[in-house]
């Protein structure tokens, strides 16, 4: 199983003219599935949390493992982490990343006054730097997994779309999210009735592998993401991710 697909799986958008509605809720853990060609490949678990630092009120937390057959034939073991400041913008990323013999870190800083982003990744097997460099970034600037929760806060209907400038610590790229018709969704948590978002994240804006990201909200106030989806090239297939339950 391809494990890099597994990290791009979430989503970002921004609000400009739309109306943003405070629907975040304090705290939350969300449990989901992770399916690729038609077997239960991973789990993830993603925390959003108060940080504990009065100016970065908000932390996101993420756990991805494999599991089963995919499990045995690779395993992949990573950890994502983002502190957000008031306006979701965000401040700071962490991700540890164990997939196979691999063993790497990475930490980005986002520096809003100087607007800056500084990113270093590191390979902890071999106690080596891949990576150190910065790129100019404006005063706001949204990760790919806290975008995610920005994406919740704004009232897109069907057919209005939005775009913001979004990073991840390499590349900057003002990203389109769209939103498309509203459809029922059936996950292991229950039926649900949604509006999808598509996400102009692939295709060299931020990443340059061809794929299609989705994701599916709930319609109501709550607009939890109950699915999300990756359509990748035919060699490697569609990653499906599908809530099983929500605290």
């Amino acid at each position: 199983m391809p494990s890099k697909p597994l990290l791009l799986l979430p989503l970002v958008c921004a609000p400009l003219a739309i109306p943003q509605s405070n629907t975040l809720p304090s705290k939350e853990t969300l449990y989901y599935n992770i399916e690729w060609r038609l077997i239960s490949a991973g789990k993830a678990k993603v925390e959003w949390l108060a940080a504990p630092l009065p100016r970065s009120p908000w932390q996101i937390n993420i756990h991805l493992e494999s599991v089963g057959l995919v499990s045995k034939l690779f395993k992949v073991e990573d950890d994502y982490s983002a502190i957000l400041n008031p306006g979701l913008c965000t401040q700071s990323v962490q991700m540890t990343t164990h997939e196979g013999s691999r063993l790497r870190e990475t930490k980005i800083t986002f520096d809003s006054e100087a607007k800056k982003a500084a990113y270093l990744e590191l390979d902890r097997a071999k106690n080596s730097v891949l990576l150190s460099q910065e790129i100019d970034i404006p005063q706001c600037v949204h990760d790919v997994v806290g975008g995610l929760y920005l994406l919740r806060t704004l009232n897109l209907e069907p057919n209005q779309s939005a775009q913001i400038p979004v990073s991840d610590g390499k590349k900057i790229a003002m990203v389109k999210v769209e939103a498309q018709p509203r459809e029922d969704i059936k996950t292991p948590e229950g039926a649900f009735k949604t509006i999808r978002y598509e996400v102009y994240l692939f295709n060299n804006i931020i990443y340059r592998r061809p794929a299609h990201l989705s994701v599916w909200l709930t319609d109501d106030r709550r607009k939890l993401p109950v699915q999300i989806r990756v359509r990748l090239q035919f060699t490697i297939g569609t990653i499906t991710l599908q809530l099983e339950k929500h605290e």
